[in-house]
């Protein structure tokens, strides 16, 4: 339905709590790598990242790579505390990407002009406030697009 992007995750549990949630939601999850961490078996156990033999997943070595397999019809939406548009902003596709920056310093100046200032957006938070976790921001934008679809296919 919706696809969630995470540009060079850091945080084990954070990718393992947002595999959750896309398995939950019917969302594809793409990992532009570098990772902060390795994809082996042992590795997801210790991060609680039980979901990875269900959730949909696609690995991309770059981001170029990631923007070359999208097929040109999505809307890829960046979240960045620099974003001048509420996320609440937006109607939302099906087929739409959520691309996530990093934990430690969000997405690089590079990444965000390949979007344009139309497609950054901000989850409002309280002033002097850094940000919220990558996790919960996931979350949030995902069920506001499946609210705005009347949560297709869920229960």
């Amino acid at each position: 339905m919706f696809h969630i992007a995470l540009f060079e995750p850091e945080i084990p549990p954070n990718t393992g709590n947002i595999m959750r949630l896309c398995v939950n939601t019917h969302s594809t999850l793409h990992l532009i790598r570098p990772l902060g961490f390795e994809l082996t078996e042992k590795r997801l156990r210790r991060a609680g990242m039980d979901y990875r033999d269900v959730a949909v997943i696609t690995e991309h070595d770059s981001y170029q790579s990631f923007m070359a397999s999208l097929n040109g019809s999505e809307n890829v939406y960046a979240l960045t505390t620099r974003g001048r548009r509420f996320h609440t902003e937006v109607m939302y596709q099906p087929g739409d990407v959520f691309l996530f920056g990093p934990e430690s310093r969000g997405l690089p100046n590079r990444v965000l002009e390949t979007l344009g200032s139309r497609h950054q957006l901000r989850i409002p938070i309280a002033p002097g406030s850094r940000s919220l976790n990558l996790s919960n921001t996931a979350a949030i934008m995902v069920y506001e697009a499946l609210r705005q679809q009347h949560f297709p296919q869920l229960s």
